[in-house]
């Protein structure tokens, strides 16, 4: 420990010793550090906060999307884009200076390190710059970051508000183009097709293939079989009704009750074959037995033979009905049967023809998809054009317009000022010990003991006359001087900087 404590004895009386040599290292790196602080430009820093709401009710309505938050992430991500920040400098003061194309790809790059545009939430977005250096004074500088935000905002709000109609008639004009193309491309594959239907006329069936004939007609025919089955159980039912009942109706007078009782005995046979009951059904058995005993009475019956039956008569009209309907699925059956015998027999003698129509009808399929496909997109083009242009998406909102820099965000000027002085001071303290390390000398007895192995037995202390002691103090009174002047000047810097920030605010 005292070995320690006798090291900084011997150090500070160095230091100390040499004072002055510390004094002026201490001014030389105060004076080139301060001129180098001074040299650094101030820079300024305006930010600003805008809204924009994405909510397109004319859009939901008609279901066509308006890219509007498309529109938005495009703006947001191409807004610091070097076109952009060329148009910024050319509407502010920073294109005044710059004549050549070369000085203007400089500044560009220079500014579009100095331009951020960050989204905070969906619908938030920050735009913030930075500007310094150059000619200009510190206030310029600052007005000059307020200026290239504000155009920011100008140029998202011409992106956004003012709507990109120049795009969207270059890409209606592309759509028309490519519709021109398949249009050609379509009518040439139809006219294909209309020559091979010409060529062969047993083929032709507006676009489908002998396949798909083949299977649409026999799914025709297995509907029309249905539809027979259903036309012939009718029709036999509308004759198990006819069969029961009579064509005329009983006369009146005495003899009439046989006839009456023959034409009820009948339809009571009638009905039972109608629910299915056998000949030898004993029911049936009886009415037959009835029947036949009642025929007999009504041969010897005399008089008129009775009116016509309406029943029997609307009956027949019903038959006849479906008897032509029967006849109609019928013929349709026939020749369906014919044509899928036909066109079997076409696809197994001609598999090359088969074949071409096949190809032909699927190369006008696809370009009639495509066509259609592309006249859809330009409809929808065309109408979230007129969409964004009568009923714009995008509500647009400045909530902070552009802050008014108050102050240098960078370099920290007071913070760099103290730094070089306790740099000066310690380059100054740090020069004296090494010089005094350099010299052969000895600052207390204990060294001079430990380096000549010596017992060292006192010392005597230096013995100034009266004019020595004068000039003692007289060099004091400089060193102090010198020394408050030096922490003057870092004082009267540091009021000035505070100044020339009160100037600027």
């Amino acid at each position: 420990m005292n070995s320690i404590y006798e090291e900084l004895r011997a150090a500070l009386f160095s230091v100390w010793h040499r004072r002055w040599l510390a004094l002026g290292v201490a001014w030389l790196v105060c004076m080139v550090g301060w001129l180098l602080v001074a040299m650094i430009p101030n820079t300024y820093e305006s930010k600003a906060r805008i809204f924009v709401q994405l909510d397109d009710v004319l859009a939901d309505v008609t279901g066509v999307p308006s890219g509007g938050k498309r529109d938005i992430d495009r703006v947001r991500q191409t807004l610091t884009s070097a076109v952009n920040i060329e148009k910024v400098i050319r509407g502010t003061q920073l294109g005044d200076n710059i004549s050549s194309p070369k000085a203007m790809e400089g500044a560009v790059l220079s500014l579009a390190r100095n331009v951020k545009v960050e989204s905070q939430q969906e619908n938030l977005f920050e735009i913030t710059a930075r500007y310094g250096g150059g000619s200009h004074p510190d206030s310029q500088n600052a007005k000059l970051a307020q200026d290239i935000v504000q155009k920011m905002i100008d140029i998202f709000r011409e992106e956004n508000l003012a709507g990109n109609r120049g795009e969207m008639d270059q890409s209606l004009d592309f759509m028309n183009q490519q519709l021109a193309t398949r249009q050609k491309d379509l009518e040439s594959a139809e006219q294909k097709r209309l020559v091979f239907e010409a060529q062969n006329p047993d083929l032709a069936g507006g676009g489908l293939s002998v396949l798909q004939k083949l299977e649409s007609s026999r799914a025709e025919l297995r509907g029309i079989d249905a539809d027979l089955a259903a036309a012939q159980s009718a029709l036999a039912g509308i004759n198990g009704q006819l069969a029961g009942t009579p064509k005329t109706l009983p006369g009146s007078g005495p003899d009439g009750g046989a006839r009456s009782a023959l034409a009820q005995a009948q339809s009571d046979l009638a009905a039972m074959r109608a629910r299915g009951l056998t000949e030898n059904h004993p029911d049936v058995i009886a009415a037959k037995n009835q029947v036949a005993a009642l025929r007999a009475a009504a041969a010897g019956e005399t008089g008129p033979s009775g009116a016509p039956n309406p029943a029997y008569t609307s009956l027949e009209s019903i038959r006849a009905d479906r008897q032509a309907t029967v006849t109609g699925l019928t013929a349709r059956r026939v020749a369906l049967q014919g044509d899928i015998s036909r066109m079997t027999t076409q696809q197994i003698s001609n598999p090359a023809i088969a074949a071409e129509q096949q190809r032909i009808n699927r190369d006008y399929d696809v370009l009639k998809q495509q066509y259609d496909k592309l006249l859809q997109d330009r409809e929808q083009l065309r109408l979230r054009g007129q969409v964004a242009t009568e009923h714009n998406a995008i509500k647009f909102q400045v909530i902070d317009p552009p802050t008014t820099p108050r102050g240098p965000i960078s370099p920290n000027r007071p913070l760099l000022l103290l730094a070089v002085l306790f740099a000066g001071i310690g380059a100054g303290v740090a020069a004296a010990f090494a010089i005094g390390q350099l010299r052969s000398t000895f600052a207390t007895t204990a060294k001079l003991e430990s380096a000549l192995g010596l017992p060292v037995l006192g010392a005597i202390s230096a013995t100034l006359t009266d004019a020595g002691r004068d000039l003692r103090r007289k060099r004091m009174k400089l060193f102090y001087a010198a020394s408050g002047a030096l922490a003057g000047l870092f004082v009267l810097l540091l009021t000035a900087e505070y100044i020339q920030r009160g100037m600027v605010a």
